[in-house]
């Protein structure tokens, strides 16, 4: 089972900001025309991971319907910690913390639009012309790369085909998202992404956070959504738990 590591590095003109960019490429098929495109944000943690589940539940297609697929990992440097909070949180007028930010230094954030930039015009010209003949295209993001996941969704569905996002940070700037949300699915010409939120059992508030977003989105997505709670998995475990669960949904459609 041969597969194809590409990487390098991409200077944004946007965000003013080096990423690694890593694409994964099933070499063990003979064409890769009409293969989805998987995006994943904070690479450097779910690149390896993602790319084997794809590839290993590709392997078993007819029970799986997952087919092999592109894998394209977006990766931050040594600040990955600073910066990823900037990257992945939109702007606003005014910001509100919760209280355990007090006494905090708060990291630039606020920066999604231009990450946004970065993705449609930098990256995705790069992986279009790499593969012209592409399938579908899915994002995912955990954590406050689910938090931009969403965002994204709510503000530009149209921007990819698909959507994951693992315990998103629905919390963020006093719960905007679902200020998001409600224009989002009132809008006469909705039509919704399919959408795979996943959370663990033990991540207290944000177990009824997702939930939340989940009813308030399922109304409007109906078959398009899924919610899945991982039970005894905590922010980080959560991720092997589910990502089998998430790619095979997705795949569905």
């Amino acid at each position: 089972m041969v597969s194809k590591i590409e990487t390098f590095n991409l200077n944004s003109v946007y965000t003013d900001y080096t990423y690694t960019i890593r694409i994964f490429i099933p070499e063990y098929i003979e064409k890769v025309d009409h293969l989805p495109i998987y995006y994943i944000l904070d690479g450097s943690s779910y690149f390896p991971f993602a790319s084997q589940i794809i590839n290993l539940q590709s392997l078993n297609a007819p029970k799986t319907k997952v087919s092999p697929a592109i894998v394209v990992s977006i990766e931050h440097g040594e600040d990955r910690r600073d910066r990823r909070f900037y990257d992945f949180t939109a702007p606003a007028k005014t910001y509100v913390y919760p209280e355990r930010f007090q006494n905090r230094d708060v990291r630039k954030n606020g920066g999604a639009k231009k990450f946004t930039e970065f993705l449609m015009k930098e990256l995705k010209p790069i992986v279009h012309q790499k593969f012209p003949s592409h399938g579908a295209e899915v994002i995912f993001g955990h954590s406050l790369g689910g938090y931009y996941a969403l965002w994204l969704l709510l503000m530009n569905a149209a921007y990819f085909d698909r959507y994951i996002a693992f315990s998103p940070s629905i919390w963020w700037n006093q719960y905007e998202l679902e200020k998001l949300a409600l224009p989002f699915i009132k809008a006469k010409d909705f039509s919704p992404s399919p959408l795979f939120i996943a959370v663990g059992g033990k991540e207290g508030f944000m177990v009824e956070d997702s939930d939340k977003m989940y009813q308030l989105l399922q109304p409007s997505f109906q078959n398009n959504i899924a919610f899945y709670k991982a039970e005894d998995e905590n922010h980080a475990s959560v991720v092997p738990t589910a990502m089998s669960r998430a790619i095979r949904f997705i795949s569905s459609f």
